[in-house]
């Protein structure tokens, strides 16, 4: 059984700032890309930024300059610093990741729970 558990969403005002976190636990061999999605209410789920084991990352361009993705492998984490939030930002943010249970196995893609991200302007 592999979970994903996100933390660190919530209310701010426009122009602050929060930092989301993704901690993956159970039967883990080795994670291959993390990244981070986001929902708002009636819009389908877009990528937000995916980070490598290696460290490469890619950002949607709606979020580039503001937030900043990153992992530490040792604790198969993965982090959103968020700054210059929007009100566009609101949204329901998903951790991804792409993990490989046990040796010899199949890679599978697992999601969290979700965070509640809202900004007020």
């Amino acid at each position: 059984q592999v979970q994903l558990v996100e933390s660190g969403g919530g209310l701010v005002q426009a122009g602050g700032s929060l930092r989301l976190s993704c901690a993956a636990s159970g039967s883990i061999f080795s994670i291959n890309n993390m990244g981070w999605y986001r929902q708002a209410a009636g819009n389908e789920r877009e990528l937000v930024a995916i980070i490598s084991r290696g460290g490469s990352t890619n950002y949607a361009d709606f979020v580039k300059g503001r937030f900043t993705i990153s992992r530490d492998n040792a604790k198969n984490t993965v982090y959103l610093q968020m700054n210059s939030l929007k009100p566009e930002d609101t949204a329901v943010y998903y951790c991804n990741a792409n993990i490989l249970r046990q040796y010899g196995g199949t890679w599978s893609n697992y999601w969290g729970q979700g965070t509640q991200v809202t900004v007020s302007s």
